[in-house]
């Protein structure tokens, strides 16, 4: 019963990683991340800039009087799949209805990005960006924290659920919680 379970689980990763398309499989033969993550951690997200003591934490940021800025960037490169057409375009509709007021502020910034064109290579490198991928950048102050959201592609069958997770994250952001 076993072997079966491990057998099944083998398939299902096979097939899931044969339905991707090249920009969203770069670092996978090879080891390498996969998506723009410099740290080879499995976390769901990673936060960057932050000194992560306890007095000085992303999470305990007085923000009360400083501003916020939000940057939501969906990086592909000129080829891209099924998969990461679509979790650019959920990024956008998740901006559009819910942080239009934002956005008319500039208080929230969105934009589909290619990586492989030269003039981004800047804001790609900026955020780390090697693939298909999410990123939110959350400038505090004068502190900018980056971070791949990874969560968002398991949400791609599910419409809603992508929107209001996105949503959540970003509320949060925009308040200048990093938790």
């Amino acid at each position: 019963m076993v072997i079966i379970a491990i057998l099944a689980g083998l398939i299902i990763a096979f097939i899931w990683v044969g339905t991707m398309g090249p920009c969203c499989t770069a670092g996978i033969a090879d080891n390498t991340p996969s998506m723009g993550s410099d740290r080879g951690s499995n976390n769901q997200s990673s936060v960057e800039a932050c000194d992560w003591s306890p007095e000085n934490s992303c999470e305990s940021l007085d923000n009360s009087s400083s501003s916020v800025k939000v940057e939501v960037y969906h990086f592909h490169g000129d080829h891209q799949c099924y998969s990461c057409v679509l979790l650019g375009q959920l990024a956008e509709k998740t901006v559009k209805t819910y942080f239009a007021d934002e956005m008319a502020s500039g208080g929230l910034v969105f934009g589909h990005i290619n990586y492989d064109l030269s003039e981004n290579s800047a804001l790609a490198d900026k955020f780390g960006a090697t693939g298909s991928s999410l990123w939110i950048g959350t400038t505090v102050g004068s502190e900018f924290h980056k971070e791949e959201d990874t969560t968002v592609w398991y949400k791609l069958s599910d419409e809603k659920g992508y929107l209001s997770y996105l949503k959540g994250v970003l509320d949060k952001r925009l308040a200048g919680d990093m938790s």
